[in-house]
């Protein structure tokens, strides 16, 4: 397969993921990309997928904010007056590889974001993270090939994602923000 930028595998990825995950919401949440979401991290901001520019008025422990490539909202949730969401609002995050991945997992882990999963087209698979813990990030993992479905608990239903369609491969050097430093499982 001819290398592909990474921006073009997160757009080709994000957009399936999104679609599937929508249709089978069916009004029970929501699935929104780049929502800015309240989280407690260790790492300074602009590393990672932090907001830049939020800090102001937020509540102590509190980020200037990630943004996830997708986030599921529990049905109801609202984002607060600045337009973002609580973690305890956000019911699972989706994420395409890339560097300080780890950070943002510990975040949303900490938060009490249930369901972290990230599609690592370099490696052709996804990893499920699940049993967030303040302390010790999420502290289970399941490691899941492209070709093969996801299956992902949600409170009280559970979402099936295919990954057939998932690009698989390496990104072309010097193309997009992250370009020469590689993919990184987070």
């Amino acid at each position: 397969m001819p290398e592909v930028p990474l921006d073009e595998l997160r757009r080709v990825v994000v957009l399936s993921a999104a679609a599937q995950v929508e249709d089978q919401l069916a009004g029970h949440g929501r699935v929104l990309s780049d929502a800015v979401i309240d989280t407690v991290i260790d790492a300074p901001p602009g590393v990672g997928g932090l907001a830049p520019g939020l800090a102001p008025g937020l509540a102590p422990g509190l980020t200037p904010g990630l943004t996830p490539d997708l986030a599921v909202t529990a049905p109801g949730a609202e984002p607060d007056g600045r337009g973002r969401y609580a973690g305890g609002d956000v019911e699972a995050v989706l994420e395409v590889a890339r560097p300080h991945r780890a950070a943002a997992a510990r975040a949303y882990a900490r938060s009490g974001i249930p369901l972290y999963v990230v599609v690592d087209p370099a490696a052709a698979a996804c990893t499920v993270h699940t049993a967030p813990s303040v302390d010790d990030g999420y502290r289970e993992a399941e490691r899941v090939p492209f070709g093969n479905d996801l299956f992902l608990p949600l409170a009280g239903r559970t979402l099936v994602l295919r990954t057939d369609e998932f690009p698989a491969g390496p990104p072309t050097p010097g193309a997009g923000p992250d370009a020469g430093r590689g993919i990184v499982d987070g």
